[in-house]
């Protein structure tokens, strides 16, 4: 099976309006620059969107709202995207908040075929609202259900053309286990090499869960915000 795509287009072409996507990444730290720009080329509409962030205004996800294709979107934090904001507010947007912690394990949950979990986060709060609550040694704990996607876009520093993945710093927050919660997982890589060339103690995602795998270009690797101090000798 060649899981090799020559481009981003090709290995989005089958995304359709509807579809639910998990976008990895951390910000703008090991995001999928290359899928996010094609799947905005396609222009496919009413989607629901599972990322930590909606990215800036202008650049990452943020590059959806721009272009009306998000119908939903669960997320945990939304604070650098004034459009979100504003599509929120107008009600053009769903937008579903979860806790950082929730949202990670609930994904890891999609991936390991687990039913459900109960966490202590967010009770007595508006997250709790229409959930279970049940008490466990005196503590009460809502239940969460797992998050899965038809499609994962995941970015990773090195892949083989076997879809194994090795991760980089802050790009190994979210993509592992977005690469193991999806129907399709779409990888796109730094540096893709042939099979064997990379390390198998360092393999992060199994092959068996990637099901597309590309070259990635240009990639810009923004800041979201840059925080600077004068020199001490300045």
């Amino acid at each position: 099976m060649n899981k090799v795509f020559p481009n981003a287009d090709a290995a989005v072409a089958d995304v359709t309006d509807g579809a639910t996507v998990m976008v990895g990444g951390f910000g703008l730290c090991g995001i999928p620059e290359n899928l996010i720009e094609a799947l905005r080329r396609k222009g496919v509409r009413n989607l629901t969107v599972i990322s930590n962030n909606a990215g800036i205004d202008g650049f990452g996800v943020g590059r959806w709202l721009d272009n009306h294709q998000i119908r939903k979107i669960i997320a945990t934090y939304v604070g650098e995207n004034r459009l979100f904001e504003d599509l929120v507010l107008k009600g053009e947007l769903e937008a579903v908040l979860v806790p950082q912690g929730t949202f990670s394990e609930r994904i890891r949950a999609g991936g390991a075929g687990i039913a459900g979990f109960y966490t202590p986060a967010g009770v007595g709060t508006v997250v709790a609202e229409g959930k279970e609550v049940r008490e466990f040694d005196g503590r009460k704990y809502l239940l969460e259900l797992p998050l899965r996607a038809d499609f994962a876009f995941v970015k990773a520093w090195k892949g083989d053309r076997s879809g194994n993945l090795l991760y980089r710093m802050t790009a190994r927050n979210f993509n592992p286990m977005m690469a193991t919660a999806a129907k399709i997982t779409i990888a796109e890589v730094e540096e893709l090499v042939e099979p064997g060339k990379l390390d198998p103690t360092c393999i992060v995602t199994p092959g068996i869960y990637v099901k597309r795998i590309l070259q990635g270009t240009n990639y810009q690797k923004r800041i979201e915000r840059r925080t600077v101090r004068k020199r001490a000798d300045g």
